[in-house]
């Protein structure tokens, strides 16, 4: 990935000041999107495919999904690790992605006023409201929706070697990650 400009700077500085653990650069140009992540989302593992506006396949198909990242040059991609107490830790794993939501919640709220127009993803779907409107009426939050990564079809341990991060970050631990898609120039 090129040099950081002064916008990557703050926007990193943003996501460090919210809480992430790590963040890393990719350039939009490099990213792949994969049928069999997508096919994952089909076997509804973790019960939003189907459910939300934030999953496949109200997303779009994965052509468009790129096609939308792509309208940017840049994707910032961030993590942050949680620790378990041992790695069947299923209460400690559902807190620390509900933490994560909340993370790349405050990441977006903090980048309304510094920088537009953008796209946020984030981990396994939206959680905003109790029930979804999908697919019966419109999103209530269209402006606070983060689909997944998955959903958009990226491998996200290949997107941790592109952007030069920890996928995995030792043992009983998780780690969730999301990307902020954006345009330096």
């Amino acid at each position: 990935m090129r040099e950081n400009t002064y916008l990557s700077e703050q926007l990193i500085k943003i996501a460090k000041d919210c809480g992430t653990y790590q963040v890393g650069l990719i350039s939009t140009k490099d990213l792949i999107v994969y049928p069999e992540v997508r096919d994952m989302c089909k076997m509804n593992t973790c019960r939003g495919y189907g459910t939300t506006w934030a999953c496949p396949p109200a997303v779009g198909p994965i052509e468009e999904c790129l096609a939308k990242a792509q309208q940017y040059d840049t994707m910032l991609l961030f993590s942050c690790k949680y620790d378990l107490e041992d790695s069947f830790d299923y209460e400690g794993m559902v807190a620390g992605m509900e933490a994560f939501k909340q993370l790349a919640c405050a990441f977006d709220h903090a980048l309304k006023q510094t920088l537009q127009p953008y796209l946020m993803l984030a981990n396994e779907g939206c959680h905003k409201c109790k029930s979804c409107t999908y697919p019966d009426a419109p999103c209530r939050f269209p402006d606070e929706l983060h689909a997944s990564l998955e959903a958009y079809g990226f491998n996200v341990s290949e997107l941790a070697r592109l952007a030069g991060i920890n996928y995995i970050n030792g043992q009983n631990t998780v780690t969730y990650f999301g990307a902020l898609c954006f345009n330096q120039t």
